[in-house]
């Protein structure tokens, strides 16, 4: 069973550089994911995210949506995962994402799921993660700090990559 892309957002919550959203919105245009939300922005200059956006992704950042809240960007969502590198005994059960693209298939089919990402200097704090039903690491070698647009592309790619073997079988 494939992975609904359709029904796959991308949230950042108070993102701080423009270059980085128009960087996760070139990166999920090219997975197939069409929907970006913004969480409060620092600062969302539009010449500025779409340089990093290219022409091939200005649909996906002229269409995104921006609330000043967590609370209200989540409410259309029936499955939130947030993507975190902080392991802690706050943390319920951590997924790689291989193992997530697996869960989201059937997910996916009958409910709109969000995949959160938190700031780009702190990530995604403990009252962030409360709204969320599942949790995602990248495992790295050793240093966990991952550039907030790369992890959107490695996150972005893992579903793209299951749905296209889905398609093959």
């Amino acid at each position: 069973m494939k992975i609904n892309l359709e029904n796959i957002s991308v949230i950042l919550n108070e993102p701080h550089y423009p270059e980085n959203i128009g960087s996760v919105a070139r990166a999920i245009k090219n997975m197939g994911i069409s929907r970006l939300v913004l969480v409060n922005p620092r600062e969302c200059e539009l010449a500025r995210v779409l340089k990093m956006a290219t022409h091939n992704a200005e649909d996906i950042v002229t269409e995104m949506e921006v609330y000043p809240r967590l609370d209200d960007a989540l409410e259309p969502f029936q499955y939130v995962v947030g993507a975190t590198a902080r392991m802690g005994s706050h943390r319920q059960s951590v997924r790689s994402p291989r193992q997530l693209a697996r869960e989201l298939a059937e997910i996916s089919r009958k409910n709109s799921v969000a995949l959160l990402f938190g700031t780009e200097s702190s990530g995604l704090a403990n009252e962030h993660l409360r709204h969320c039903d599942a949790l995602v690491t990248i495992p790295t070698a050793g240093f966990s700090s991952i550039n907030l647009a790369q992890s959107v592309m490695i996150m972005a790619y893992e579903l793209f990559s299951y749905t296209s073997e889905q398609k093959e079988a």
